[in-house]
């Protein structure tokens, strides 16, 4: 074999498993990437390069798969992903908030001790000491500087504080759910994502080969293994393993196109089915949103950051007759930047443990195609009751902040309301979750290797059964270094 390790993705945990991985000169590593692979972190365009910004996001960016979805019946729009070597820590907003443990709790064959381990060896706190914080990693965790907590933040933390909402300082402490400022891969108003911290600085290293513009079309797999990929170009790369770290719309697509997943589905779309798993593509959730406007005020915030407030709520909490939820299953996101010039700010409304579930499934045996995506959002009464409780407590946010009238609406209107402006996170997990091998719903164990097939493991966001309280940015590069870690002889 040509390569001990091929790594399909260069996105938050592909590039961290590739730049672990490497530091062990014996183990050859390559890592395809589908989209540009930037050789230095000068090279990235500004507006990736610019934690304020997010115009890598945008749907008619080059750097974005803007992958078409479903968020709810006759409710259209994409799904960021980043195609470029870092991936979607390249074009989001750098939050860089860890999963809870209830969330992990949750995981078959894991324990909370291993995934904070794994969260503390990736990161650099410029913030905060003690041992549930890294110092040593690659990535620099910074909150926002002092000078800039004035205006616009300090009015936000202020109505959540009168409201009831207790200070919550540090959001990777474990702590319970409250109102803090957002912990950030970012440094001096850059972006630090996956690529250049784990990846650029590794380059030198004669055993770490990197390949940008290489989509990958199907895994090859030969009785029973799989010994490496074909590229879309039709080059066959072989390894001893190989690792599908493309994200959670991509990794699945692939398995798919493998002939891994839901066996009526590949014969529908044309692949010869090797391995019957119905859980590939299938089960996934992702937390369903909405924007909340108000007036724009240019003496309220500084330009030079994007988000800086964050608030996790109960729902219990704000409302008796939905379930407690202790480690806070709503969230409420201050954007200090206006989305275009001189419109208004925003707060990011979100339900954070959706009941909806969602699929994705193979249109047909072309790898270029996207997958046919429907999230199902807001299917069931709790979600829609629980959205409307984090909607009225964002308004009630807005009043006591000094920034906009409260306006109170029935439940019918609110509904209304809330399908009309519906939009999503983008933080889709759990579309090749990890499980029993007799969970039907499972596709790889707990230590990343797929279920039916040997030496193939998926690692990224697609085998975290359901999407986490917080933002899965950071954990996405949590299960790169655990993996790593693992995968170590």
């Amino acid at each position: 074999m040509a390569w001990d390790i091929l790594i399909v993705g260069g996105g938050s945990a592909g590039c961290a498993l590739a730049g672990r991985l490497s530091e062990d000169p014996r183990r050859r590593v390559l890592l395809l990437e589908a989209g540009p692979a930037f050789p230095d972190a000068a090279s990235f365009p500004p507006e990736v390069r610019d934690v304020a910004s997010l115009g890598g996001a945008a749907d008619d960016h080059a750097l974005n798969w803007a992958f078409p979805t479903e968020l709810a019946a006759g409710r259209r729009a994409t799904t960021a992903r980043g195609r470029l070597l870092g991936g979607s820590s390249a074009i989001n907003g750098a939050n860089h908030v860890r999963a809870t443990r209830a969330d992990v709790d949750g995981w078959y064959g894991w324990r909370w001790a291993d995934a904070l381990a794994a969260y503390v060896r990736g990161e650099d706190d410029h913030d905060f000491d003690g041992p549930a914080h890294g110092h040593d990693g690659p990535v620099p965790v910074e909150r926002p500087a002092d000078e800039l907590l004035a205006g616009l933040t300090q009015r936000v933390v202020r109505g959540a504080a009168s409201l009831g909402v207790p200070a919550e300082p540090d959001k990777n402490a474990g702590g319970a759910p409250g109102v803090g400022l957002v912990p950030a891969n970012a440094v001096h108003g850059v972006r630090v994502n996956a690529a250049m911290a784990y990846v650029l600085p590794a380059l030198d290293r004669e055993n770490l080969t990197v390949r940008g513009d290489t989509p990958v079309a199907r895994v090859l797999v030969e009785r029973g293994r799989a010994v490496g990929v074909v590229t879309a170009a039709g080059e066959r790369v072989e390894a001893a393993e190989t690792v599908l770290a493309a994200g959670a719309v991509k990794s699945p697509q692939l398995l798919a196109l493998s002939g891994i997943g839901r066996a009526d589905e590949l014969r529908a779309a044309g692949v010869e089915v090797l391995v019957d798993r119905p859980g590939v593509g299938h089960g996934w959730s992702d937390h369903p949103s909405v924007f909340l406007g108000f007036p724009h005020d240019e003496s309220l915030h500084p330009e030079a950051v994007s988000t800086q407030a964050l608030v996790h709520l109960d729902a219990g909490a704000l409302d008796p007759a939905l379930p407690a939820d202790p480690a806070g299953d709503l969230e409420v996101l201050l954007f200090c930047r206006p989305f275009s010039p001189g419109g208004p700010r925003h707060l990011m409304c979100a339900l954070q443990q959706p009941e909806s579930r969602g699929s994705s499934v193979l249109v047909d045996a072309d790898p270029s195609r996207s997958p046919r995506l429907e999230h199902h959002y807001l299917a069931s009464a709790l979600d829609r009751a629980r959205m409307r409780a984090v909607v009225r407590f964002a308004d009630d946010l807005l009043a006591a902040s000094g920034l906009a009238t409260r306006r109170p609406r029935s439940d019918a209107e609110l509904d209304a309301w809330i399908a009309g402006s519906l939009t999503t996170s983008s933080h889709l997990c759990g579309s090749a979750a990890l499980g029993a091998p007799d969970d039907p719903a499972a596709v790889v164990d707990p230590e990343f290797r797929v279920h039916g097939v040997e030496g193939l493991r998926v690692v990224d966001a697609s085998v975290v059964p359901v999407v986490p309280r917080r933002g899965p940015a950071a954990t996405a590069l949590m299960l790169g270094e655990r993996a790593a870690a693992l995968m170590r002889p």
